[in-house]
């Protein structure tokens, strides 16, 4: 265990280096994870992989990425997250992990009350998230969220009515 790391960069990185590999190594008190550019595999190991409930700092900046991992969203105190130019970007759930069929239409922003935990988060950084279809209608629970952009986000339907309840912004 690195018990005093608080931050690092896996900038460009397509694999994982085989010592942080099967959480052989934890980061407790990791507070800033850089994982722009970085494999999608790559990002899904090392998220998977580690305890991240003290992360306040995440960039997946350009990352190819078409769903965000769904134990980021246990991160409870983390205050920003930038997604700037995920433009494979779709949805905010890995629905796969959790059984369902994706030939059936469901309603992904019902199922997944996943922002609700996030209550923290102050910086939601959506721009060029061209792929980007819909947001959860739980994002109205982000009570300290002070900054959102979704600049150029230019699949994205509409807004959820719960939008509205972001008093913060």
């Amino acid at each position: 265990m690195v018990k005093n790391l608080e931050g690092i960069s896996f900038q460009n990185c397509e694999v994982l280096p085989s010592f942080f590999q099967n959480g052989s190594m934890e980061f407790h008190n990791l507070r800033l994870l850089d994982l722009t550019k970085a494999s999608p595999n790559m990002i899904q190991n090392f998220i998977q992989s580690q305890d991240l409930n003290n992360l306040r700092w995440l960039c997946l900046q350009e990352c190819m990425i078409q769903k965000l991992p769904n134990n980021l969203f246990n991160c409870c105190h983390l205050q920003v997250l930038h997604l700037t130019k995920c433009n494979r970007l779709q949805f905010f759930f890995d629905i796969l992990s959790q059984g369902f069929n994706m030939s059936t239409r469901v309603d992904m922003k019902e199922l997944f009350p996943s922002f609700s935990k996030l209550n923290t988060l102050l910086e939601l950084n959506l721009l060029g998230c061209s792929s980007l279809q819909e947001l959860p209608t739980s994002i109205g629970q982000l009570n300290a969220l002070q900054e959102l952009n979704l600049s150029e986000c230019s699949s994205l339907q509409k807004l959820p009515t719960s939008i509205s309840q972001l008093n913060a912004l």
